[in-house]
C-alpha cells in the first residue's frame, strides 16, 4: 500500500471511529503530515529543538554548518564545546550531541538499520543514548521512519489539545483515551497537531 492509501485509511478509520477526528476533518481536511529525512542530521536537530522554539534551534544549526562544513558524527565528536557555544549550542546540549556521534561512530547505534526494526527496538537503541529521551524518539518515529501508531505524549501541543477538545487532564487518561485511536495514534497525533497550530494562528514549521 501506498503511502497516500494509508493515509486515507488512517484518517477514515479516526473519522468513523471518533466524532472529535470528524468534526477536525469537516473543519480543515486531511492534517498537515510532516516529514524529515532519517539519519544523523535529523537527530542533531531534534536535539537542538528540545525544549526551545524550531526557529531558533533552526538558527543554531544554521550556525552549526557554517561552522563545520559539514555536519557529520566525526566532526561534531572532533569540535571543541568552545566552538558548539559559539554557536548557541549549550554546554548540556553540547554533550548529548557528541553522545550520539560517538555512538554512531563506535557503531553502538547503526540509524540505517532503524527503518527496519519495530518501534520498540527503535526506541530501546535510542533511549540509551545520553539526551536522546521519548520525544525526540516519537518525532523522529513519526516524521523520518513513518511509523503510525506513536503518540508522542510529552509534546505539549499534543496534551493542551487532548485537555481542551476531550477535557482529559491527566496524562494517564490521554493515554488511555488514545488507546481507541489505536493502529493510527501518528494520524490522530497529526490532527491534533493541526488543529493546535490553526487555532493559534501559528505555520506548520517542522
Amino acid at each position: 500500500m501506498d503511502s497516500i492509501s494509508k493515509m486515507q485509511e488512517a484518517v477514515a478509520y479516526l473519522v468513523e471511529k471518533d466524532e472529535v477526528f470528524q468534526k477536525l476533518h469537516q473543519q480543515y481536511g486531511n492534517p498537515f503530515i510532516p516529514t524529515r529525512p532519517e539519519g544523523f542530521q535529523t537527530l542533531c536537530k531534534l536535539i537542538l529543538e528540545q525544549q526551545v522554539s524550531i526557529e531558533s534551534a533552526r538558527a543554531c544549526y544554521v550556525k552549526i554548518e557554517n561552522a563545520l562544513g559539514d555536519v557529520a558524527p566525526k566532526t561534531i565528536f572532533q569540535t571543541s564545546e568552545e566552538t558548539l557555544r559559539n554557536c548557541g549550542v549549550s554546554r548540556q546540549k553540547t554533550i548529548y550531541l557528541k553522545a550520539l556521534a560517538e555512538a554512531i561512530l563506535d557503531k553502538t547505534l547503526v540509524l540505517e538499520t532503524l527503518s527496519q526494526k519495530h518501534p520498540d527496538e527503535v526506541r530501546k537503541e535510542l533511549i540509551q543514548i545520553k539526551g536522546i529521551g521519548n520525544w525526540t524518539i516519537d518525532v523522529y518515529l513519526m516524521f523520518s521512519l513513518q511509523s503510525q501508531d506513536i503518540l508522542p505524549i510529552g509534546d505539549i501541543a499534543v496534551v493542551n489539545t487532548i485537555k481542551e477538545l476531550y477535557g482529559c487532564e491527566e496524562k494517564e487518561a490521554m493515554i488511555v483515551l488514545a488507546e481507541n485511536w489505536k493502529p493510527y495514534r501518528s494520524m490522530a497525533t497529526y490532527f491534533l497537531w493541526h488543529h493546535y497550530l490553526v487555532k493559534r494562528n501559528r505555520q506548520f514549521i517542522f
